[in-house]
């Protein structure tokens, strides 16, 4: 199943299915275009994971981590599926980043890596847009990484039988794709990780892993359209507005991001 949020055209928040491009609520089906899609859970917190894929480390010149680097976004951050999302004017370099999200479906806390599947209620696609500016010089990223609508969510939470292993995660920029890769490359895997996190955090129903993402990180620009497509779950697609890319390379990094 493909569970979507959104906004019906008469401005009611509702909970329906995804089907061969027709959203089902009740008896009631709409067209996508009809409705404004919300990012597909109300996270209390989402957990991000650094430098999770070999080749995201290597392009940042990082060594690969011993264990999971985690930090925060915070739910200021959601955005969803079609929104416009205004990129900070004040800052010189913020940066896409394609990741599979982890949607949990009951509040946990000290979970092993072999019941994780019992609390996963399924995937879906995020942006993990990134401040380097700010990055740079902060310890704890806040500024970073929590500013607004820097984590476009969705479309759809797919639950765990549509999303395989070995499902392809890509990310495209105005139809260039940018980043390629498959979920299995993965340095820590899911279950790994929700062990991880709930050792000294518990997570809430709704709350999101976000799982790192493989490199060809780049420059976001005004005007650009970019799409985060995973298999099995769909394509997440977001336009942007604003910003002054100040023309930094694309390696151009800092570690443990």
């Amino acid at each position: 199943m493909r569970k979507v949020r959104f906004i019906d055209p008469a401005g009611s928040v509702r909970v329906g299915k995804y089907l061969n491009d027709v959203i089902q609520f009740g008896d009631q089906r709409f067209a996508p275009a009809d409705v404004s899609f919300l990012p597909p859970s109300e996270p209390s917190k989402i957990v991000c994971i650094g430098l999770n894929y070999a080749n995201h480390a290597e392009e940042t010149d990082s060594d690969v981590p011993e264990r999971p680097l985690l930090f925060l976004k915070t739910a200021n951050t959601l955005a969803g599926h079609g929104d416009t999302i205004s990129l900070p004017e004040s800052k010189g370099r913020i940066d896409y980043e394609a990741e599979l999200g982890v949607v949990i479906g009951e509040q946990c806390r000290s979970v092993a890596a072999d019941a994780a599947e019992d609390v996963i209620a399924g995937y879906t696609c995020v942006n993990d847009i990134s401040n380097r500016d700010d990055q740079r010089v902060e310890q704890n990223w806040v500024r970073g990484k929590a500013f607004d609508n820097a984590a476009p969510v969705g479309p759809v939470m797919a639950t765990p039988e549509h999303v395989d292993a070995d499902a392809t995660i890509e990310l495209r920029q105005n139809g260039e794709v940018k980043q390629s890769s498959t979920i299995d490359d993965l340095l820590f895997s899911v279950p790994e990780l929700i062990e991880e996190i709930t050792e000294l955090i518990t997570l809430e129903a709704g709350d999101i892993i976000a799982t790192g993402t493989p490199a060809g990180v780049g420059p976001l620009s005004d005007g650009d359209t970019v799409e985060v497509e995973i298999e099995g779950v769909g394509v997440l697609s977001n336009d942007f507005v604003g910003g002054k890319f100040a023309g930094e390379t694309s390696n151009d990094f800092i570690p443990g991001q």
